[in-house]
């Protein structure tokens, strides 16, 4: 792998990592159509990019990481049915990752999903604030990992599912999509330490100026986003998210399954 790549599929974990469109199904595809093969170096690669995008929210959130014991409680609730489907699952769900297809059908079908939920919203009509990370109940956190488990399917998007279910059990855009990145950290911390633990063979010395550049890419990247993303659910729905998966779908399998 080169340093270009590291950094064109580091810019690719950081953007797509906490917006609800998978960033796992763009790694799969944009590696596709640069024709990197899943190698044990390139797992670990992604498995290291995932890290930097996870230390983004760490950064960001630390004081609250460590100090709201409420919204911790919460999310260790949430983090439970991701973490058994996954131990559970995981070579089942390894092998889906090696399926271009699997991720043009979920990423449209997500598409969908998010369309049809959101002009549901619409003519329900929904309160502008709900309950957050440390008001909500126990059994909402619990159905939001519940949620979040269906993202173990690549091109679901784990931050989509979150943010659906989250929206789904009448919390506010602002209060899940915080919440979304908060379950992140333990979520995704747990899948690369394992993946990490699997793959660390695939490393070598030479490696590490590729790791370091896709590494710290990935962190400013998601910095940005994480911050940004923030701001735009203030006043805007997760419409455009939707039609951008249903696009990218159609896209990806006229130019790269076809």
């Amino acid at each position: 792998m080169s340093i270009l790549n590291a950094i064109i599929l580091g810019i690719v974990e950081g953007l797509t990592e906490f917006l609800p469109i998978s960033s796992t199904g763009h790694l799969i595809l944009v590696s596709d159509i640069f024709g990197i093969r899943q190698t044990v170096f390139v797992k670990s690669f992604e498995v290291v990019i995932q890290l930097g995008a996870i230390m983004a929210v760490v950064v960001l959130y630390a004081r609250r990481l460590l100090t709201d014991r409420e919204t911790m409680k919460r999310l260790a609730i949430a983090f439970l049915p991701t973490a058994f489907v996954g131990l559970v699952l995981y070579r089942f769900i390894k092998s889906l990752f090696e399926s271009p297809m699997t991720v043009v059908v979920t990423l449209f079908l997500g598409g969908v999903v998010i369309i049809l939920f959101e002009a549901w919203l619409k003519r329900r009509g929904t309160a502008d604030e709900g309950p957050t990370g440390a008001t909500m109940t126990y059994k909402q956190a619990f159905l939001i990992g519940m949620a979040q488990s269906v993202a173990v399917i690549p091109g679901v998007s784990r931050a989509g599912a979150t943010i659906v279910g989250g929206l789904s059990l009448g919390l506010s855009r602002t209060a899940i999509t915080e919440f979304s990145f908060l379950l992140a950290v333990p979520t995704m911390a747990a899948a690369t330490g394992y993946d990490l633990l699997k793959s660390a063979h695939g490393f070598a010395s030479g490696d590490l100026p590729v790791l370091a550049v896709g590494f710290v890419v990935s962190f400013i990247v998601a910095w940005v986003a994480v911050k940004s993303f923030l701001s735009f659910v203030k006043t805007h729905t997760f419409t455009g998210f939707g039609i951008y998966r249903i696009i990218a779908a159609i896209v990806f399998y006229i130019f790269v399954i076809r």
